[in-house]
């Protein structure tokens, strides 16, 4: 039988590296990713909502580069809950507590199995495109896109110096994001080398709920063909 060239699922994805809390994708650009809490819009006033506008509208007004604004919904793993419960349950001295436990659980447990119960989280990609110096002492933008070898090169062969530089300006980006989502009320907070992991495997794994990802050790390992 012959054998089938078939590219490497590696080969899909456009994440080549993660140093700490950057993310350095394949057509040169750094990234960092802040998880962002939630607010009761709806439960504001109409003066209150008016507010929350302006003042996400003067942010992005404020920005002279782009975000992106990415929402994750995902089934909500109901299993470690009742485990939990279950282990609650086999300690308990009341018999009447027992009963409640068991009956609480087999509700949830059924309660799941009918309906899709979705956790949802949202997220704020901030890039950052390095410059290289060329020999005419010039800046020279690398764009996305324009040259997949050369972008490639301009991350995977920097040194640790240009890299503390180019994440210093990537961190400068990130805190006027984060200033301006605070005035809206928004909190943040950025993914560590571990969360950023299991935040690109859910994209890549979207229909794996268990909440689990490979280690980062694990992602540097070899692939089969």
């Amino acid at each position: 039988m012959a054998k089938t060239n078939t590219p490497a699922t590696q080969n899909f994805v456009s994440v080549s590296d993660i140093r700490g809390n950057v993310v350095l994708l394949k057509d040169g650009q750094m990234c960092m990713v802040l998880l962002a809490s939630s607010i009761n819009f709806a439960l504001k006033s109409t003066d209150e909502q008016q507010a929350v506008l302006q003042q996400f509208q003067a942010m992005l007004n404020t920005l002279d580069f782009s975000i992106q604004i990415y929402v994750q919904s995902r089934k909500l793993n109901i299993v470690p809950y009742l485990t939990l419960l279950t282990g609650l349950e086999k300690v308990q001295d009341n018999d009447l507590m027992r009963i409640q436990l068991r009956e609480y659980i087999e509700f949830i447990r059924s309660f799941t199995d009918e309906v899709n119960v979705m956790s949802k989280n949202f997220f704020i990609i901030i890039p950052y495109t390095p410059a290289k110096i060329n020999i005419q002492g010039g800046i020279e933008k690398i764009l996305a896109g324009s040259n997949a070898k050369k972008t490639q090169n301009v991350t995977k062969n920097m040194t640790e110096e240009e890299f503390n530089e180019h994440r210093h300006q990537l961190e400068q980006r990130v805190a006027i994001v984060e200033q301006g989502l605070n005035r809206v009320g928004v909190r943040t907070i950025p993914l560590q080398k571990d969360e950023l992991v299991e935040f690109y495997y859910h994209i890549f794994n979207p229909n794996d709920i268990t909440g689990s990802a490979p280690t980062s050790s694990a992602t540097n390992e070899p692939q089969p063909n």
